[in-house]
């Protein structure tokens, strides 16, 4: 039997039988259902998968009229990747004229809203400029990044170093005050951008502190909207789980350590964003089809009760897409493919 070329979740190129694809995209939705309870997807949509993966194809795409919009996160440093060496506004301009992107990030090396706040009166009028030059919608970008407000980074004690101490009660104090904090840069920051003019404001990598990353961007937008009713706001997680490391905040009356991407977008809808980015990431032991049919099955399952478009997170590790610094082109446009048509993501 002819051998299907693929990849592992690092990259390595794998080489697999037609049994074997089948097995992996089973294993792969199964693993979605195991943890979260959801349905699995059926065998019309394992089938339509399998015929994806199997294609050879080095570049793969949509059909006609099924194309999405593209959004993006930190373009102006991750271009660097290959090998250009341009500032801020040139990169937009290449992301924008060359990329053909239909919306664009202005952003910070140093990806923290907490970093931006002290040098906001030089990123503005550099955004100021940008704006001169391009066309496309405008966001600026950041993470919430909970972790820069604990010690020695920050003025709050911690939690990672009062933990192992048996000092519970302690941590989750100093998490709470780290969130207040959090809170009041984001609405800083994303108020004088919005201003300035900015077309959007996207809250990147949600959550990589846990439940009270997540809770800080959730009050940030809720403040954000009452402040600005038009203003427009993404969030984008993470990953596909809320990992509990205060363990029980809530919001809204919901406990947010545990959520899934189809019980996040709920609470991201109710803060008043208007783009969520769900987020699976990618397991590098295990086989490209198989983080591919897992993702989906997460994916889909998000757009069945968003109300608001979704962007699904493909990138290096997430998405599918395996954790390497240059993605390989096949396995990209594949993922994309099968993300939209199967998902039924609004934008990637």
């Amino acid at each position: 039997m002819a051998k299907i070329h693929s990849r592992m979740g690092d990259g390595w190129h794998v080489e697999i039988s037609e049994v074997e694809l089948k097995q992996e995209l089973e294993n792969g939705t199964q693993d979605a259902v195991t943890q979260s309870n959801l349905l699995p997807l059926s065998q019309d949509e394992l089938d339509y998968l399998f015929d994806i993966c199997k294609s050879g194809n080095k570049m793969s795409g949509v059909e006609s009229g099924r194309e999405v919009v593209m959004s993006y996160d930190g373009p102006t440093f991750e271009i660097r990747r290959l090998g250009i060496l341009a500032n801020r506004q040139t990169a937009m301009q290449i992301y924008e004229r060359c990329f053909g992107a239909d919306s664009i990030e202005f952003s910070h090396i140093d990806y923290s809203y907490k970093q931006v706040k002290p040098i906001i009166h030089e990123e503005i009028p550099q955004f100021e400029q940008l704006q001169s030059l391009t066309i496309a919608p405008m966001l600026y970008g950041a993470m919430p990044n909970l972790g820069l407000y604990t010690k020695p980074d920050g003025p709050v004690e911690n939690p990672s170093e009062l933990m192992p101490m048996g000092k519970v009660k302690e941590a989750q104090a100093a998490y709470e005050e780290a969130i207040e904090l959090s809170v009041s840069d984001m609405v800083f920051v994303a108020s004088e951008f919005y201003e300035a003019g900015c077309d959007g404001i996207n809250f990147d990598t949600v959550g990589a502190s846990g439940d009270p990353d997540f809770k800080a961007t959730l009050v940030a937008t809720e403040k954000l909207k009452e402040k600005y009713p038009d203003i427009n706001i993404e969030i984008g997680m993470a990953g596909e789980f809320v990992l509990g490391m205060h363990g029980e905040i809530t919001h809204n009356g919901k406990r947010l350590a545990g959520m899934l991407p189809h019980e996040q977008v709920k609470m991201v809808e109710a803060a008043g964003a208007n783009i969520f980015g769900a987020v699976m990431n990618t397991q590098t032991i295990k086989s490209f089809p198989w983080n591919l049919a897992r993702s989906i099955t997460y994916n889909k399952a998000c757009t069945e009760v968003a109300k608001i478009p979704v962007h699904g997170n493909m990138g290096i590790g997430v998405g599918s897409l395996p954790v390497c610094e240059t993605q390989p082109a096949e396995i990209v446009s594949m993922a994309s493919k099968a993300m939209v048509e199967i998902a039924n993501l609004d934008g990637l």
